[in-house]
């Protein structure tokens, strides 16, 4: 029997602490008896479900890690039982999430070891297939059941080490004598997919021309990106060529592999390196510095620095504001591009959390939004179906924490948030092409100015107003004791029932809220106006008030996390109105801190 004590099994993520210590930031490279026989039998688990979904025998896996110090044992474990069980593997070494993802779309499938934003003594493992996604929640809930059974047998980790011990030594140094081979590769498959991407076309002479014109604005602009790469698996990818081949400077702050300097988790917190480098470059004479992000440890996530020209300073954006400006626009490059076609249907998915304010955007160019529950994985298969169903889903993710997802990718990716901040900014004053911020002014109703150079720091005064809690700040995190979400929920209702019958008066006069729906969501699936909100189970429950006029003015969300040992909440408020989410906040945690103790 192999104990499975604090692993999550989240199709985010199988994750734990690696470190054989336990201790979440201790970067020893050791990970113990116990956790490596958890990576061979995750191994093993993987490839039986691989051969029964593609019904082949003989199948190829990429497999990949962060750069976290346990990762090389993890893999090491991993690849072992993979040969043992005649699997041909390309390890590609230390790769950003985004870059496995597209170079295994040519094979069966990979696995990825990484804990993305968690402390450094975490780890983990994604199990993905060949659309480079990783495997949607109800598959791996397959993956989990079978796993939890070879884990509960007697002799679970003498029969899984006696697997591995049949691995080929030579098949095992073929393998890593080709891992700088199969990296190579890699990029190259990663840096033709993420054109296309940017571009919006798999056509390589519209990608060509897109690129060229790019390249010109840039020119004119002089734009330069500043990238604290924090020791990521960024450090070994194509930003630095990328960047540099549409004639953008490029930055860069502890930018050797493993070199993780401060917290990984790109936050505000921890944005102030990238922010202080980039006010050191402008004061040195870089003015061009006027972009910066920083990405998590396996590089799919990156929020975003900013040069704010009227106060002279760095700036961090919001994770909401930066999905906002995002969403803005690829949707102003998608409807230019898509402006003759008849049946063009756009449209945003975003997990449950994102402030109403992407609705707002949205509406601008008469995109429809569709929300499902918190985690990529629930996203990314939502915006399948609606693409199944017409739709033309070009943008998506959390916004939550700031990561989109612009499709064919199928991960967050921090060269698509910065590329479509460079696209709202230099494609303007073109004969060809009349600009994305002039196409959101002129549909969103907005004055526009025709200013030669067009700043972050001036469409931002744009976007519809909203106030916002962030996802990392303590007072969003509460610890609570009740397991059983759905029960803790019920009691929450009844609390919430309770205090709404007493303060509704005092809610119209105080906040203009004069109704109110409950809306769950599980997986794929947003139920409106529920009258029991234990049916969200461990999924998002969230409160939609309205005004007078039935108009959506803010809402409180809940939703116990599937990677960490915690519960999530928010509030979202319509307006500049920061006392009024603190207070909705407040509300929210004090009716749920009743509800956990059962009250």
């Amino acid at each position: 029997m192999v104990n499975l004590n604090k692993l999550i099994l989240s199709a985010s993520g199988w994750r734990k602490v690696f470190a054989v210590s336990g201790n979440e930031n201790d970067a020893d490279s050791k990970i113990g008896e116990e956790n490596t026989a958890l990576a061979m039998l995750a191994a093993e688990t993987f490839t039986d479900y691989i051969r029964e979904q593609t019904g082949k025998e003989h199948i190829c896996l990429v497999c990949g890690i962060d750069t976290r110090p346990t990762g090389p044992e993890i893999a090491d474990a991993m690849i072992r039982v993979l040969l043992a069980k005649h699997v041909a593997v390309k390890y590609v070494g230390v790769n950003a999430a985004p870059e496995i993802m597209a170079f295994s779309r040519s094979f069966d499938g990979f696995i990825y070891i990484s804990a993305s934003h968690n402390p450094i003594g975490h780890n983990g493992i994604k199990f993905g297939l060949h659309d480079g996604g990783v495997v949607c929640a109800e598959e791996n809930a397959k993956l989990v059941k079978t796993f939890k059974e070879r884990c509960a047998a007697p002799d679970a980790e003498q029969r899984i080490r006696s697997l591995a011990a049949e691995c080929s030594a030579d098949d095992l140094e073929w393998v890593y004598n080709e891992t700088p081979a199969a990296k190579k590769e890699g990029l190259a498959a990663y840096r033709s997919f993420i054109e296309s991407v940017i571009a919006g076309s798999e056509n390589r002479s519209v990608i060509s021309d897109f690129f060229s014109l790019l390249k010109s604005c840039t020119h004119a602009y002089n734009i330069g990106v500043v990238c604290d790469m924090n020791g990521s698996a960024r450090t070994l990818s194509i930003d630095r060529e990328l960047f540099k081949s549409c004639g953008i400077n490029f930055y860069t702050i502890h930018d050797k592999p493993g070199e993780i300097a401060h917290g990984i988790i790109p936050e505000p917190e921890n944005l102030v390196w990238c922010a202080k480098e980039m006010e050191r470059l402008q004061k040195e004479g870089h003015t061009d510095a006027v972009l910066g992000y920083m990405p998590d440890c396996d590089g799919d996530r990156g929020n975003i620095v900013y040069w704010d020209e009227k106060n002279k300073r760095a700036a961090i954006l919001k994770a909401q504001e930066v999905f906002s400006l995002s969403v803005l626009s690829e949707l102003a490059f998608f409807s230019w591009r898509n402006r003759t076609t008849a049946d063009y249907k756009p449209a945003v998915v975003v997990n449950c959390p994102t402030s109403m304010r992407i609705e707002d955007i949205a509406a601008a160019f008469k995109a429809r939004v569709f929300r499902a529950e918190v985690g990529e994985a629930n996203v990314v298969n939502l915006a399948r179906q609606k693409r199944a169903e017409g739709y033309t889903v070009r943008i998506l993710g959390e916004g939550s924490n700031g990561g989109n997802i612009t499709h064919p990718e199928a991960v967050r990716d921090p060269i698509n948030t910065i590329f479509a901040l460079i696209k709202l900014l230099v494609l303007h004053n073109n004969d060809n092409f009349p600009g994305l911020y002039k196409i959101w002014c002129k549909n969103s109703g907005t004055p526009y100015s025709a200013a030669e150079h067009i700043t972050l720091t001036q469409v931002i005064k744009t976007l519809p107003v909203y106030v916002t809690t962030g996802v990392s700040e303590q007072r969003a995190l509460l610890h609570i004791k009740t397991q059983d979400h759905a029960l803790l929920k019920r009691r929450f209702q009844n609390e919430f029932i309770k205090e709404w019958n007493v303060k509704q008066v005092n809610l119209q006069k105080k906040y203009g809220i004069y109704s109110y729906k409950a809306v769950a969501t599980n997986g794929t699936v947003e139920t409106m106006d529920i009258t029991d909100y234990g049916i969200s189970g461990r999924g998002g429950l969230k409160i939609i008030f309205y005004d007078k006029d039935n108009r959506p003015a803010a809402f409180i969300w809940m939703r116990g996390s599937g990677t960490e040992p915690v519960f999530r909440i928010m509030c979202d408020v319509k307006g500049s109105y920061p006392d009024r989410e603190a207070d909705l906040l407040k509300w929210e945690t004090q009716m749920l801190e009743n509800a956990d103790a059962g009250e």
